[in-house]
């Protein structure tokens, strides 16, 4: 006779292998949707309010998701994620995952779609993440946010994306936006910021001419006035190197602005945003780390729970 203590380690037994086995996906491609079903299906709900699909302009891909704690209070930080995927893919949806978890401990979240390869080039992927990131701070309000706690998050490409936002003023400048004033921080996980010269054919196409040239890395934005960032990175990272975060750690240490680090081991490229649910945590600090740093940027303690 199975005893009550007997059946709860039996579910917390397969609760543990359905999360080895989405991390063992997630280790192989976090493009498959497979891998990311199972993540959006595991994370926890019930303190979180979805709405999905809500354009922040004309034309295709050009959609938000957004998730806000249902338990929303003044001042809550307003966090922008933007997801990886070589530019040339991706999808909003696949990232419910991660919208779940940070709404859940206090944050109002966007998750935007942006055009992608073959159907967009560099710059554009850059264009519409700062129509998204002007959008989600023009109506921030609308969803229980504080405008003024604006901060951006981005994975892998994603995390370039929101780097090159966070240094050269003329992406949200051209939205009306200055990061040094309007942003408060950037979360960048994995992310590519040093990666001249482009190796791929594949890249190159991606980039174009123009984005071969310095300008198009985020590390030679930095000049010390760029918002408060933290950088994070599997060492064992075989898609972005380490020396990514490694060298843009360093210039920015150098020029005099605010920069904290984080070096894992025994994840991988894709667990750097897989730990964010909930059953894979246990796997790696990274969603922890990342929320410590926005919580102590944020002007008021409103998003701890």
């Amino acid at each position: 006779m199975r005893t009550v203590d007997g059946r709860i380690g039996m579910v917390e037994r397969r609760t543990r292998l359905v999360s080895l086995l989405a991390a063992a996906a997630l280790a192989v491609s976090l493009s498959g949707c497979s891998a990311t079903t199972v993540l959006n299906t595991l994370e926890p709900r019930w303190d979180v309010a979805a709405t999905r699909d809500v354009a922040y302009a004309p034309g295709p891909r050009h959609d938000v998701d957004v998730y806000a704690p249902k338990k929303i209070g003044p001042h809550t930080p307003v966090v922008v994620f933007i997801y990886g995927g070589g530019w040339d893919s991706g999808e909003k949806s696949k990232y419910a995952f991660v919208g779940s978890a940070l709404a859940s401990h206090g944050y109002l979240v966007f998750i935007p779609n942006y055009r992608i390869y073959p159907e967009a080039h560099y710059p554009d992927f850059l264009q519409d993440c700062a129509l998204a990131v002007r959008w989600a701070k023009d109506h921030a309000a609308q969803y229980g946010g504080d405008p003024g706690e604006l901060f951006l998050m981005g994975h892998s490409a994603g995390a370039y994306n929101a780097a090159m936002l966070a240094t050269d003023p003329q992406w949200l400048g051209a939205v009306g936006m200055d990061p040094h004033r309007d942003l408060k921080g950037m979360v960048g996980l994995a992310g590519p910021y040093d990666f001249l010269p482009l190796q791929s054919d594949e890249l190159k196409a991606i980039f174009g001419a123009v984005g071969q040239e310095p300008a198009s890395q985020p590390i030679n934005h930095v000049d010390g006035r760029e918002p408060p960032m933290f950088l994070a990175h599997d060492l064992g990272d075989t898609v972005v190197y380490p020396k990514n975060t490694i060298n843009m750690a360093a210039k920015i240490q150098a020029a005099g602005g605010e920069v904290e680090t984080k070096y894992y081991k025994g994840l991988s490229h894709a667990l750097m945003i897989g730990v964010f649910a909930a059953p894979l945590r246990f796997l790696g600090p990274v969603f922890r780390d990342s929320t410590q740093f926005i919580d102590a940027h944020a002007s008021s303690s409103a998003s701890k729970p």
